[in-house]
Formats: structure tokens, sequence, C-alpha cells
């Protein structure tokens, strides 16, 4: 399954629960969305907070809360997420980053 595909299941997803409806209580807004976002990245950091073994099964559940969060908020703001990472990606082999010491 490609990116675009997984998109698509999202949207199915989130449809099937309502969530799309004006008077749903989990209003799909890019705000609220990227609030989420932040959420559940900090969940992920949780995993960490006392050591590095982690329960890989808890961090995978995780990571797939921030991927259906990041491709909905880039779907619902109109960015194409797959071009976005290769633009990014592009950029980045052209920076600099300072070595620390």
């Amino acid at each position: 399954m490609d990116l675009k595909q997984l998109e698509e299941e999202m949207h199915r997803f989130v449809a099937d629960k309502g969530w799309y409806a004006p008077d749903s209580p989990k209003t799909q807004t890019p705000r609220n969305l990227a609030i989420s976002l932040a959420i559940e990245a900090a969940e992920v950091l949780e995993h960490f907070q006392w050591g590095e073994s982690v329960d890989k099964d808890e961090l995978a559940g995780e990571l797939a809360d921030v991927a259906l969060y990041l491709l909905q908020l880039a779907s619902l703001s109109d960015i194409d997420l797959e071009q976005a990472i290769l633009d990014k990606l592009k950029h980045n082999y052209g920076r600099q980053w300072a070595v620390d010491s």
C-alpha cells in the first residue's frame, strides 16, 4: 500500500466514525489535527521517558497514530505529503549542519 492509499483508508475510517460531520464532537480541522498530532508525538516520547526499553507493539501503535494524524493534516491542508517529503529531503541534502564538539 502506498501513501495515497493509506490516506484514502484513513479518510474512510474517519468518515465511517462520523468525524467529518459538521456536528461531530471531534471536528477535523487543521488546528485540531495539529494538536492531536503533537499529543500523539508526546505519547511516543512517553515510551522512552524512563529508559530505552520499550514495548515494540505499543510503540508501533503510537507511531501509527502519529502517521495517521500527519496524513490527515496534510490532506486537509491540501499538501501532497509524499512530494513535501521528497522536496524536504532534496533541500536537506544541500544543507550543512554544525558539528558539535
